[in-house]
């Protein structure tokens, strides 16, 4: 994934969560971030559709379980436009 991809959805889940961007990492998930819940995971999808003009289809949702497994996906999501 490039490395300004990242910087995006890390900023985005940053808003998201409550948490200064530098605290999201490729390995961030709901484990490990306090406010990431369901409504919020499905604000993120939400975000990333409308940032990246994707649409992230309800099985994809499912493999979304880090921040660096949603960036893969976004990434391979504008690829396959």
């Amino acid at each position: 994934m490039t490395p300004s991809l990242f910087a995006q959805v890390q900023r985005i889940a940053a808003d998201l969560f409550l948490v200064p961007p530098v605290q999201i990492t490729a390995e961030s998930s709901p484990e490990t971030l306090e406010h990431w819940d369901s409504v919020q995971h499905l604000n993120l999808i939400l975000s990333l559709e409308q940032t990246f003009q994707v649409r992230i289809d309800p099985e994809d949702m499912d493999r979304m379980q880090t921040v660096g497994q949603i960036a893969e996906l976004v990434e391979s999501k504008l690829r396959g436009r």
